[in-house]
């Protein structure tokens, strides 16, 4: 897969969940994230190339807020190394300036340094 990735993705030491707004189901949870897109790990194969809705719980509340409410497309699909799960690429879509704000500082703040 060519890497076209502009923005180092920055692994989140909490084990955060992702849902589906429209379904109000678990998709998995969060592995990595920049402001620009991010890879969720699931149990199950999530649909690539779809519009999703999706809601992340925060650790903790940030800038007021417990969640994070915003739409991706899903780009790729593929197993993880465990083979038990799937990992999912989404580009993240219509981030406005105060939620970009809230993702740098989660990854400042809950970010691997590496």
């Amino acid at each position: 897969m060519e890497e076209r990735r502009k923005l180092k993705r920055r692994h989140i030491i909490y084990y955060l969940l992702v849902f589906d707004q429209d379904s109000h189901s678990m998709l998995g949870h969060l592995v990595d994230i920049t402001p620009a897109g991010m890879m969720v790990i699931s149990e199950q194969p999530l649909e690539v190339g779809r519009l999703y809705n999706l809601r992340l719980l925060l650790p903790y509340q940030i800038a007021g807020k417990k969640e994070l409410l915003f739409q991706a497309h899903s780009k790729w699909c593929q197993k993880d190394l465990n083979p038990d799960f799937y990992d999912t690429g989404f580009e993240l879509l219509n981030v406005g300036e105060e939620d970009i704000r809230t993702i740098e500082w989660l990854i400042e703040q809950a970010g691997f340094r590496d």
